[in-house]
């Protein structure tokens, strides 16, 4: 097949490059390189099978030869207000890659009866009342809160993937996706384990922000990729949760972080610093074992072994 990936030089969409060369696709990967780096994808550069266009989505998306599938992983991500390219820095382009950039990416499926997934987030539940979530819930968001550019834009590229495969037929997946983690993450992101690790490898305190009773479930990117495979290969049209449902505190996870790096230098708490931080984060996966049989296989002490090598790799750099 040939398969476009939108936002391929980020952090998910270079693994998910990877895994298509590897099953023998030819791969076009699109960024514009605000969020993504070419240092991610510089390996793949030279292979025959592999193209790479300097693009940002929101503009029209032109392409010289027809395209079997389009998966649209193309926003920034990071909720940190120190990270320089997070949803925060840029709210206008966040909103507009998710709208317009998507309006995009759908019309050229629906150009070349591709088929399309749409890479949404946990986010679309915002700070959920219900626990675990379960894709049947509509969520608890703000529309007008400093996190509602990211959660807005993904909960609208949803009803615009759902719209197009209702009005014109085009054959959609939508993704949603859970706190992921694993090599390629940007040191500067922001999110709670590139600054733990980070901290961590540098002997540092590791800074927890308000009671640190909050809790995410964390997975490794490999599983995630795994699904991702596995949902574009259902007949399923309808969101499925990605993630891994071991929930941890951020205080607990922060201590994982310090036993696995052998830090000594301890845990810092500070105030809470973003508005609207979610206090509880876990996926119900149930339909993801029904649909797609899958479930998350590596441990958090595995993908943070794998993790921490690449930022020491990087801090060493």
């Amino acid at each position: 097949m040939r398969v476009l990936i939108t936002g391929g030089a980020g952090f998910v969409g270079s693994h998910l490059c990877e895994r298509f060369l590897a099953d023998g696709h030819h791969v076009i990967a699109m960024d514009n390189l605000v969020t993504g780096s070419i240092a991610n994808i510089e390996h793949l550069l030279d292979r025959p099978d592999f193209e790479f266009i300097h693009h940002n989505i929101y503009h029209y998306i032109n392409l010289d030869e027809p395209v079997d599938v389009v998966m649209n992983f193309a926003s920034p991500a990071s909720p940190s207000k120190t990270a320089p390219t997070g949803y925060l820095q840029l709210p206008i382009q966040t909103l507009k890659v998710g709208s317009i950039g998507t309006m995009n990416a759908l019309g050229v499926a629906k150009k070349y009866g591709a088929r399309f997934m749409q890479a949404s987030t946990s986010e679309v539940y915002g700070d959920p009342l219900e626990h675990p979530q379960r894709e049947t819930y509509w969520g608890h968001v703000d529309p007008i809160g400093v996190r509602s550019v990211y959660d807005e834009a993904k909960r609208y590229a949803e009803a615009l993937t759902m719209a197009y495969h209702r009005e014109h037929g085009v054959d959609t997946r939508i993704l949603r996706i859970f706190n992921t983690y694993g090599p390629r993450m940007d040191l500067n992101d922001g999110r709670v384990v590139p600054n733990f690790i980070s901290q961590a490898v540098r002997g540092e305190q590791l800074t927890v922000y308000g009671d640190g009773q909050q809790t995410r479930s964390f997975q490794y990117v490999s599983d995630l990729i795994d699904g991702i495979m596995l949902l574009l290969d259902s007949n399923e049209n309808y969101p499925v949760n990605i993630g891994n449902p071991n929930e941890i505190s951020i205080l607990d996870f922060a201590k994982v972080i310090n036993k696995v790096t052998g830090n000594e230098a301890g845990i810092v708490m500070k105030d809470m610093r973003t508005e609207g931080d979610p206090q509880r984060r876990r996926p119900d996966v149930s339909k993801a074992k029904e649909v797609l049989n899958w479930e998350p296989s590596v441990s958090l002490e595995e993908g943070l072994g794998h993790t921490i090598e690449y930022f020491k790799s990087k801090i060493s750099e």
